[in-house]
């Protein structure tokens, strides 16, 4: 089982989310993540060593470092959203 880890700038993301109910899929999402690669919604990211998932409209990106998830950005989706 792997242990998630935020990084700051990812927690004042989720914080902005102004919807409490997206914030707690969010978070349960992201929980989901301790069962990595076994989980629902995850791809793989072209050309970068990060990964996605998808949860609505909402991408949480993250790297896998040993036994440890790294949630580096929680953003919505839209054309600058993988840059």
């Amino acid at each position: 089982m792997k242990r998630i880890q935020w990084r700051n700038r990812a927690l004042r993301q989720l914080r902005k989310i102004k919807s409490k109910p997206e914030r707690i899929k969010i978070k349960n999402a992201v929980r989901e993540l301790e069962t990595f690669p076994d989980c629902p919604g995850v791809k793989k990211l072209k050309h970068r060593v990060d990964y996605r998932l998808r949860v609505d409209r909402w991408r949480v990106i993250f790297t896998e470092q040993l036994e440890i998830i790294l949630i580096k950005e929680v953003k919505k989706r839209d054309e600058h959203t993988y840059t």
